[in-house]
């Protein structure tokens, strides 16, 4: 099922899918779980949901729940369109945790640059990701592209101490693909500010980046996974439509 805006206008009825509660509504509805489910994080917020008498309730930034219109029946699962054969909830968590490749956090990232780099990407890997390293060497056929490389070590401690030194390295790009593609042995004994290692994982998780690689691109496109060179090459040079 391929993302589509859930905040697109309805042609019939001219509202949003997705629209906002009576606040005498919203109210009872925070209330009564609030008194009921101890446990269920902080409510973030509450809106009608496109099923008429189910209402969305969102927690954790975007973490998506169900109820009813009292709050008495709590939902834990995916709502489907069948009628258009659209995944709703998915669809709703992909826009809430949306990237805007523009306001990437790029100074916790380095560069690796192929021919005019006049294409860009982002990609988020784990230096034990042995998926990463077969996309890796795929990667290397791709040119006329900036690769912004996120080290997103989530694979264990190790993954962790590999990263500082790939991040501490004098030349990171070439201490990255020394490790990822040429299988030669990191560098040893640097020390820096390794900061920038947490906030990426920090940025994975608001975001729900839960696998390596995660490919982002710069028309929004976002690919979990490994991907060939050929698939790298379509997204960079067929940008989605909105």
């Amino acid at each position: 099922m391929k993302m589509r805006s859930l905040f697109a206008v309805a042609t019939t009825a001219g509202f949003a899918l997705y629209a906002t509660l009576a606040s005498a509504d919203e109210a009872a509805i925070r209330k009564n779980l609030a008194e009921r489910l101890a446990s269920l994080p902080k409510v973030d917020e509450i809106t009608k949901s496109p099923m008429s008498g189910l209402y969305e309730v969102r927690v954790n930034g975007n973490d998506i729940f169900y109820t009813d219109a009292d709050g008495n029946f709590l939902i834990q699962g995916n709502l489907i369109d069948t009628k258009q054969m659209r995944n709703l909830t998915e669809e709703r968590i992909e826009k809430l945790t949306a990237v805007d490749f523009d306001k990437l956090p790029l100074k916790d990232a380095f560069t690796i640059v192929r021919g005019n780099g006049k294409r860009k990407v982002a990609v988020f890997e784990d230096p034990n990701c042995g998926y990463c390293k077969r996309f890796e060497r795929d990667l290397q056929t791709v040119s006329n592209v900036t690769v912004y490389m996120f080290l997103y070590p989530i694979l264990g401690q190790d993954s962790t101490e590999k990263s500082k030194a790939i991040w501490c390295a004098k030349d990171k790009g070439k201490a990255w693909q020394d490790w990822m593609v040429r299988e030669v042995a990191l560098p040893a004994g640097a020390s820096c500010d390794t900061s920038p290692l947490a906030r990426n994982v920090e940025f994975g998780k608001k975001h729900k980046i839960t696998g390596t690689p995660t490919l982002l691109f710069a028309d929004g496109a976002r690919v979990p996974g490994a991907i060939s060179a050929a698939q790298v090459e379509k997204f960079l040079s067929e940008p989605k439509t909105q």
